[in-house]
């Protein structure tokens, strides 16, 4: 079964949160759902750099031409300064009009495989049908302020020190106080360790998970 199967992606916008592997999530299930003649739409609402084998709009004009001509596109202002790519000046509903699925990057971790969230993050879209929360396993066994984006929010909201390890029992504390998502994609998880840590995670959860590794293009459910 494809990802966009396993994640129940529906038609509409998509938000993805937390930390490492959004991107690579986004680009997974755009490529699985355009090839299934769909037309995709990548889109973020903080930053994100391009796609480089997507055909990306800078303008809603340019949207438009692209859409008549390709499947799969991504969209945003661009940062000269950064090179990245930020939400453009125009309301959601009239970028998702023209797409059988919008899937948004709404958050930002600098990189790390784990997040706690301040007060004005993430920026989901009002829009959204659902908000799928990413984990990287790979943070699992290290120090919270190695491994963790706002550590000291992190350890906070887990009951710890932000020098102590991030495990499933954190991580859980940290997605339950925060409710932020409505599943969890925990990725990373390519060795047998990790997917044991995976599944020690999503047996703490109250919502659907699923593991794997975007890389390797594997996925499983682990909820009970």
């Amino acid at each position: 079964m494809k990802l966009s199967s396993l994640l129940e992606i529906s038609p509409g916008v998509t938000a993805v949160i937390g930390g490492g592997g959004k991107t690579t999530l986004l680009w997974t299930l755009g490529q699985e759902l355009s090839g299934n003649g769909h037309c995709v739409l990548l889109y973020t609402t903080t930053k994100i750099l391009p796609f480089p084998d997507i055909p990306c709009a800078k303008s809603l004009a340019e949207l438009e031409e692209l859409r008549e001509r390709h499947r799969l596109l991504c969209a945003g202002t661009m940062l000269p300064e950064t090179g990245k790519l930020t939400a453009m000046d125009a309301p959601m509903e009239r970028l998702a009009s023209g797409f059988d699925y919008v899937l948004v990057e709404a958050d930002g971790a600098a990189r790390r495989p784990l997040k706690a969230h301040a007060a004005h993050e993430p920026v989901i879209p009002p829009e959204a049908n659902q908000t799928i929360c990413v984990v990287g396993a790979s943070g699992f066994g290290r120090s919270i302020s190695e491994v963790a984006h706002r550590p000291d929010r992190y350890a906070l909201l887990a009951g710890v020190r932000a020098d102590d390890a991030a495990t499933p029992e954190t991580e859980a504390a940290v997605l339950k106080a925060e409710a932020l998502h409505d599943r969890v994609y925990i990725n990373q998880a390519e060795t047998a360790s990790r997917m044991a840590d995976a599944r020690a995670l999503a047996a703490l959860l109250d919502c659907p998970a699923l593991a794997g590794s975007l890389q390797k293009g594997e996925c499983v459910s682990c909820s009970l």
